[in-house]
């Protein structure tokens, strides 16, 4: 096809192993491959090679940080992993849905990307706002606003109003008791349960 009688070439005697990682090195070369097969690739050298990933770095020629990226997408859910190999999404809005923990929001995250063709900085920002309010409640559920002495209290309230009362205090030991309501029928429940109690 070329229209050369020869061209130069280059024998390469090697192991099993030596020619595993030579087929699949220079498979993870070619530029039509997909986000996942590349990650495959690379697992699979760490698999089978026992390769670390700073020596898998060395023998591909990337940063470790790259391949590191690489081998997190194959944690993501199959759905978003299809998504990646069909082009639906890119590389840059799977690394921002990965720092998600649960596969359930991750895959909610995808399902609005499709839907409203959300830039990948749009997707780091809603990444970045879901896990702010997961370390706020977790610093709320680890350090109550309240004595614990308030805590007997607090049940006490949690059952006459049916609902899970919230309590803060400052240091001068002002504060204030919060009654959550689901609705508007809701709300005048605990209005009677207030008026009875008078």
């Amino acid at each position: 096809m070329a229209g050369l009688e020869s061209i130069p070439s280059y024998i390469r005697k090697a192991k099993d192993d030596g020619m595993l990682e030579m087929a699949l090195v220079e498979n993870i070369q070619r530029e039509d491959l997909d986000a996942i097969e590349i990650s495959l690739s690379y697992q699979r050298l760490i698999d089978e090679l026992k390769f670390t990933q700073e020596e898998l770095s060395s023998r591909v020629g990337k940063k470790r940080s790259t391949i590191a990226n690489y081998l997190r997408l194959l944690k993501l859910p199959a759905v978003i992993q299809k998504g990646l190999i069909e082009k639906q999404i890119s590389m840059g809005h799977a690394r921002a849905i990965i720092n998600i923990a649960d596969q359930e929001t991750q895959t909610m995250i995808y399902n609005q990307i499709l839907k409203y063709g959300f830039s990948v900085r749009k997707v780091e920002e809603i990444v970045r706002s879901l896990n702010e309010e997961k370390v706020q409640e977790s610093t709320a559920t680890k350090s109550p606003k309240y004595p614990k002495e308030f805590q007997v209290i607090k049940k006490q309230l949690d059952k006459i109003f049916k609902s899970n009362i919230d309590f803060s205090m400052n240091e001068k030991g002002r504060g204030k008791i919060t009654i959550p309501f689901k609705s508007q029928d809701d709300l005048e429940r605990i209005v009677k349960i207030i008026e009875n109690h008078k």
